[in-house]
């Protein structure tokens, strides 16, 4: 959520910048400082109010302790008239806070500088590449039907069991899904980051504090009678980890990894776009977070790409890098770079991963501040990625590795494999 106090000081830049982000109710920004105009308004009548009750109260102990009982009584009708507009007070300060929320909720975060301008994903600007993208022999197949071929997922199992968007691993489908959470995480915590095994589910205040709500409600599955979220991302619960929470500043940057199932309501139905596992309602997915000091979160943005990065070149498939533009970026982050990797039998890039930095936006809301060595409080920035999605990494492995001889794995999987090839 956008401090307050950033609208305040340069209006024309907060629109000028939200207009980048593809946002069009620029009068909400008016509207903002307008209602905090009226805060102001109403916290200082109610504040001056209770300094003269405070005052008063204080003179009629001492006309009381001096037997001036005349002038005490007068005293106390004029404490009991303005104790009276106290209340309406109160309710106007906590309607006009409530507007005040709501209204604020509804700007997204503001993006960086170097956020390139657009409106579509054509518009991303691509960073750089890396790997080779391989010749398939002449046989070669999408994944749907690899899997099929290997017994390895059953889709339409999973559509019997739940619906479609929800597939079945089998076998050694199990087992490559399995060896590729633990090497991720292996490779995260081997890099510093704490291994958390979190909720599956959340409630309301830990989906707003990291902005799925109120901004996705209609993509997230929701358990009703419990008001539970089921979650999209481990970055949900774990950035939650650190709500209303005042660290001390030698405790950051602070270092978290995950491996959760994710549940997204959004994914299509039909369509090369979302055949087999380009797409589903339910994958799994290991994640990094970092609650880092405010002028170290570029920097620790870019150790994260090449974290990312090195992860992808260990598995040896083609990647790039995208620095996405405005119009494509998600409502909270203030810059974001996609990882999408070469599907040579499909011959499309996939998004497998996305690394973006949410400055304060994430922190705001959830009030995560830290502690300098002056004494004084400020807002922690957040950061997460994908280290990595699933799905379109197994379709990319089985489809760029496939032989006539059956699908060869990379190097870093055998072990955790056991086993150099599928067949």
């Amino acid at each position: 959520m956008l401090q307050v106090s950033v609208l305040r000081a340069n209006p024309a830049m907060v629109k000028e910048k939200l207009a980048k982000k593809n946002f069009s109710n620029l009068a909400m920004v008016d509207t903002i400082v307008q209602l905090d105009d009226e805060r102001k308004r109403v916290q200082a009548a109610f504040d001056d109010t209770q300094a003269k009750v405070n005052a008063a109260s204080k003179e009629i102990g001492m006309m009381m302790g001096k037997g001036d009982k005349a002038g005490a009584e007068l005293i106390k009708t004029n404490v009991a008239e303005w104790k009276q507009t106290l209340e309406p007070l109160k309710e106007q300060m906590a309607a006009v806070e409530k507007d005040l929320a709501e209204a604020l909720v509804q700007l997204p975060n503001l993006p960086a500088d170097e956020v390139p301008v657009g409106k579509t994903p054509e518009e991303n600007e691509i960073v750089r590449t890396g790997g080779t993208i391989p010749t398939l022999y002449a046989n070669a197949v999408p994944h749907w039907d690899l899997t099929t071929k290997y017994n390895l997922i059953n889709f339409e199992l999973g559509n019997k069991i739940t619906g479609s968007g929800f597939p079945v691993y089998i076998g050694k489908g199990a087992k490559l899904q399995r060896s590729l959470i633990q090497y991720f995480l292996d490779f995260n915590t081997a890099a510093g980051y704490t291994e958390y095994l979190p909720p599956f589910m959340v409630n309301a205040a830990s989906a707003y504090a990291t902005g799925q709500l109120p901004d996705k409600e209609g993509q997230m599955y929701h358990a009703t009678e419990d008001d539970f979220y089921l979650i999209p991302t481990a970055e949900v619960p774990v950035t939650n980890v650190y709500r209303d929470t005042i660290l001390k500043e030698d405790e950051l940057p602070i270092k978290m990894t995950a491996y959760s199932p994710c549940f997204r309501r959004e994914a299509g139905s039909y369509g090369k776009d979302v055949r087999g596992l380009n797409r589903l309602h339910q994958f799994e997915k290991v994640e990094i977070i970092q609650i880092v000091h405010p002028d170290k979160s570029y920097d620790i943005l870019q150790e994260m790409i090449l974290h990312v990065e090195r992860l992808l070149q260990s598995l040896e498939l083609p990647y790039r890098i995208l620095r996405l533009c405005g119009g494509d970026m998600g409502f909270t982050s203030a810059i974001t770079y996609d990882f999408e990797v070469y599907s040579a039998a499909q011959q499309r890039w996939l998004e497998v991963s996305s690394v973006s930095n949410f400055e304060n936006y994430q922190t705001n809301r959830m009030k995560c501040r830290f502690k300098g060595a002056d004494g004084k409080t400020q807002l922690a920035h957040s950061l997460n990625g994908s280290s990595l999605a699933l799905p379109r990494i197994v379709a990319c492995l089985l489809e760029n590795n496939q032989t006539e001889a059956g699908i060869q794995l990379p190097k870093v999987l055998h072990t955790y494999f056991g086993a150099a090839k599928i067949d």
